[in-house]
């Protein structure tokens, strides 16, 4: 779906101080195949929403090349054709919504690219049903809680008709519950209809529900590789200010305590299959 090719990345000079910043990205290679649920983690000033901008044309390399479905980003003449296969999701929902009713919302998108009433009517409800919002079609969508914003303005940019969703940490203002409704639909959006999805976060308990993690450090790939093959190197990731999901650490801090608790446990369900059996024997159950 989208090859990073020796990426390299650096904004213009201050205007008014003559200022060069240093380069944001330094040599990115990376390959992200159809279907696949990629997490990119990196602290503040890594570069990693640098990099998510180049997906869809938003920002052009100044060194390397950035494919998407085998087209060059920095081609004029690819331009639409990219942001129309890769939709990106911003954290703020209210960045996004730019109507008063949620429907004339959705449909403001496939507005703008041409398509017919009629199949705008269409993808609105396809849209809306996907992320289980059909039922508020007409409210407004600035008196809808964050979470359901959020999935609002995921159903604009499913109404394009990408192919690949890119969310620059979606779930940063929102509550637990307003967390749990985007991640629900955005992991409903990659297993059911094998949409490309590339989630920007800070909860490493979000990048765990990923196929893949792609750690970003100092503009360069740190790690990359499955959640529990990078979240099993702890000790790396805090270095570069980074943690580990809350199950993995308290596992850690068990074993080195003396608790004999497997390397690579993941998720809250993991952790108590392996503890229940420990706690029963210490209680002679």
């Amino acid at each position: 779906m989208i090859e990073v090719q020796d990426v390299h990345f650096q904004y213009e000079a201050d205007g008014e101080h003559d200022l060069v910043p240093p380069a944001v990205l330094r040599g990115i290679d990376l390959t992200i195949e159809k279907g696949s649920f990629v997490a990119l983690l990196g602290h503040n000033g890594s570069g990693k929403s640098t990099l998510a901008k180049h997906f869809n044309a938003i920002l052009l390399p100044t060194g390397g090349k950035v494919l998407v479905d085998g087209m060059d980003t920095t081609d004029p003449d690819n331009t639409y054709p990219v942001r129309r296969l890769v939709g990106m999701v911003l954290q703020n929902p209210d960045n996004q919504l730019v109507s008063t009713v949620v429907e004339e919302d959705v449909a403001f998108g496939p507005e703008n690219l041409g398509v017919p009433p009629a199949e705008i009517v269409e993808r609105v409800e396809e849209a809306l049903r996907t992320v289980d919002m059909l039922d508020y079609r007409t409210h407004s969508p600035h008196k809808l809680s964050g979470g359901q914003k959020q999935r609002i303005a995921i159903a604009g940019v499913l109404a394009m008709h990408p192919s690949c969703l890119v969310l620059d940490e979606p779930t940063a203002m929102l509550d637990p519950a307003g967390r749990r409704e985007v991640l629900d639909t955005v992991c409903r959006l990659n297993r059911e209809q094998g949409m490309t999805v590339v989630l920007i976060t800070h909860y490493m308990e979000e990048a765990a529900l990923a196929d893949r993690v792609v750690v970003v450090d100092d503009g360069l790939v740190l790690a990359d590789g499955t959640p529990r093959e990078v979240f099993a190197d702890g000790d790396r990731l805090r270095q570069v200010g980074l943690d580990v999901p809350q199950p993995t650490a308290l596992c850690a801090a068990l074993r080195q305590a003396g608790v004999a608790l497997p390397q690579d446990i993941l998720t809250p369900e993991e952790c108590a299959a392996a503890l229940i059996p420990l706690i029963a024997k210490k209680k002679g159950v």
